[in-house]
């Protein structure tokens, strides 16, 4: 019991690199969005690997315990998850501008290019990223897993597959295994060749639901100002313009609800003075 609580009190750095990191990224992810551009991050998943995992990954690997901590590089995961190839490269140039900085670039390995004899297809970035604890500043080394939903989704098959087997996966699997990998590559280029299309879909709808809640939440604080004639009646256009209505339609409907709101008024006058 004591041995887990110290392993415990030795992980807590680790889980906070892991939460850390996981808002750099996702901080990334929504500046682009928030700037109504594509991200190349579609999301981000992290972990601190588990004590048995630990320990049987150091005695595989002969890897002493006094060692483990300068060592083992993959203690902490983050994958980040990618809709298309060429996002992961802008990923990883996003990561090489921080080198330095929040964080230091140790070695990176590129498995999409020059995937695994397995199918296996991933970026992976071994990075040394400092937290600042009550004890001082601690170096941790993290694994970034860099890499596409249809990537993704092979991996996390052969990861169950390869526990379950415990890597020694039958023949005729790992057969079938290469096989699927390279159908979710051709999967993955399909998709690339029809990316310009997709991103002007997404970014078209993402557009069209921030103008719709902006709608509903401007026509509700309409009625709370007592205005419930005028919010009936804006509802009332916003219900004709939801199937028909061209995104315009609906920009120029928000800009009549917003004139129709008090504090909007005071703050046009005071951006006119």
């Amino acid at each position: 019991m004591n041995k887990i609580r110290e392993w415990k009190a030795v992980l807590m750095p680790y889980e906070q690199a892991v939460q850390e990191l996981k808002v750099k990224f996702k901080g990334i992810r929504n500046e682009y969005r928030e700037l109504s551009q594509y991200s190349p991050i579609e999301f981000v998943t992290g972990r601190v690997k588990k004590i048995s995992s630990i320990l049987e990954k150091a005695k595989r690997y002969n890897i002493p315990e006094d060692k483990i901590f300068s060592e083992m590089e993959d203690i902490v995961g983050i994958r980040i998850m990618c809709q298309f190839i060429d996002d992961i490269y802008q990923v990883v140039e996003h990561i090489h501008k921080r080198d330095g900085k929040d964080m230091h670039v140790v070695y990176e390995k590129d498995y999409v290019n020059g995937y695994k004899e397995s199918g296996y297809r991933s970026y992976h970035i071994i990075i040394r990223y400092p937290v600042q604890t009550i004890e001082g500043e601690k170096d941790i080394l993290a694994e970034l897993q860099i890499r596409t939903l249809a990537m993704n989704f092979w991996a996390t098959i052969e990861h169950s597959l390869n526990y379950k087997y415990k890597e020694n996966i039958p023949m005729a699997i790992k057969q079938r295994l290469i096989k699927s990998a390279e159908a979710a590559a051709e999967l993955d280029m399909e998709m690339y060749e029809i990316r310009q299309e997709i991103i002007n879909a997404q970014l078209a709808f993402e557009e069209k639901s921030n103008t719709v809640s902006d709608i509903i939440s401007n026509i509700q604080r309409l009625s709370l100002t007592g205005k419930m004639k005028e919010a009936i009646e804006f509802q009332n256009k916003f219900d004709e313009l939801w199937d028909s209505g061209t995104q315009e339609d609906l920009e120029n409907l928000l800009q009549e609800i917003k004139w129709k709101l008090p504090s909007y008024k005071i703050f046009e006058k005071q951006e006119d003075k």
